[in-house]
């Protein structure tokens, strides 16, 4: 159904529905899912079978895509208010990711305009939605990679390659380009609590693509910057703001506050799609705090103290005054804040 850049295919659609990589059980196994119903894409979303702003809305596109084919078979008489029914539920899986609204908006709109054939239609508006991430993930890692000079070492945080997106990355398809053009002296990796999607993850991209890639813990990083080893922080985004304050993987705004006072710069990658200019700034966002148990326990077993508590939030805000530079699939912005931000989507016609 789409061309993926990367040796494996993450999400797909198939004559049996939709198959997930399950990404909870990497690197250990590859493990793929197949997913018949609204209900049950929505519960992976919600437990991180998939993770990715871009994964996720995909994911749920093709979520509703199963929604018509159920309810038109099933309740002829009253499909789509059912079908509105699941994207209200696929939309409430992961509240902080934007990309999940504005992916099930433009489902949305496909459904309220489908004709004889909705489930040709709405299959279509999937995958064209599957292709255009791939597409634009390839133009925003050219873009990156430009700001990047020949002998740079990089790190990256969390994951934002191919398993985040509809394939070849945000932040990885900036390392992935960079590495092609013979830039990157050496990549370092976080490993990212408390689902160490770095360590699993990440690093499980990069091998496959033998793209050498070093693991540190996430309180290593100020001290790799003190010793002079690293020019760029590159992540991704779950969110950007009007006003240019990123939402991402709890962690960003420590790592965007060490850049800062070790003068390495800081790079976010984002498509468009995760714009979200009508919220003013980061502080507005609704942050998901997930349970307890992610951080008491790890693979099922317990590594706290009986009886502690936890916060666990999932995303945390990068105030734009600490982001260098904003990479989209149509260019940077360097220095983001509200002024170059708007006048950027206003150039593509982009409404605010």
């Amino acid at each position: 159904m789409t061309e993926n850049i990367a040796a494996f295919e993450a999400i797909e659609w198939t004559a049996a529905g939709l198959r997930l990589l399950d990404q909870r059980r990497l690197p250990g196994e590859e493990v793929y899912l197949d997913l018949g119903d609204a209900a049950a894409v929505a519960v992976a979303i919600r437990d991180m079978v998939v993770r990715g702003a871009p994964a996720i809305g995909i994911t749920a596109a093709y979520g509703v895509v199963l929604s018509v084919q159920q309810h038109l078979e099933q309740s002829p008489a009253d499909w789509r208010m059912r079908v509105n029914r699941d994207i209200e539920l696929l939309a409430a899986a992961r509240p902080t990711a934007v990309n999940l609204v504005w992916a099930l908006e433009r489902m949305r709109k496909c459904l309220a305009a489908a004709g004889d054939e909705p489930v040709r239609e709405l299959l279509e508006e999937a995958a064209r939605l599957h292709r255009e991430d791939i597409s634009a993930n390839r133009r925003m890692g050219v873009h990156g990679a430009n700001l990047i000079n020949k002998g740079d070492s990089v790190l990256t945080y969390c994951n934002a390659g191919s398993l985040a997106t509809g394939g070849y990355g945000t932040a990885l398809g900036v390392i992935r380009s960079a590495w092609d053009a013979g830039k990157l002296e050496k990549v370092f990796a976080c490993e990212t609590r408390p689902w160490l999607q770095g360590a699993r993850l990440t690093a499980w991209e990069l091998v496959r693509d033998d793209i050498p890639v070093t693991l540190i813990t996430d309180n290593s990083a100020a001290f790799l910057m003190q010793g002079k080893q690293l020019q760029w922080v590159i992540t991704g985004a779950d969110r950007v703001a009007a006003n240019g304050d990123v939402i991402n993987k709890i962690g960003t705004y420590q790592l965007a506050v060490a850049c800062r006072y070790h003068g390495v710069k800081m790079m976010v990658a984002a498509p468009l799609s995760t714009l979200d200019m009508a919220m003013p700034c980061g502080q507005q966002v609704t942050i998901e705090e997930r349970p307890a148990a992610e951080v008491l326990s790890l693979a099922g077993h317990a590594v706290a103290a009986a009886g502690a508590a936890a916060w666990n939030p999932a995303f945390d805000v990068t105030p734009a005054a600490l982001v260098d530079s904003l990479v989209t699939e149509e260019g940077v912005i360097s220095a983001p804040d509200r002024e170059k931000l708007g006048e950027f989507v206003g150039a593509l016609g982009l409404a605010g």
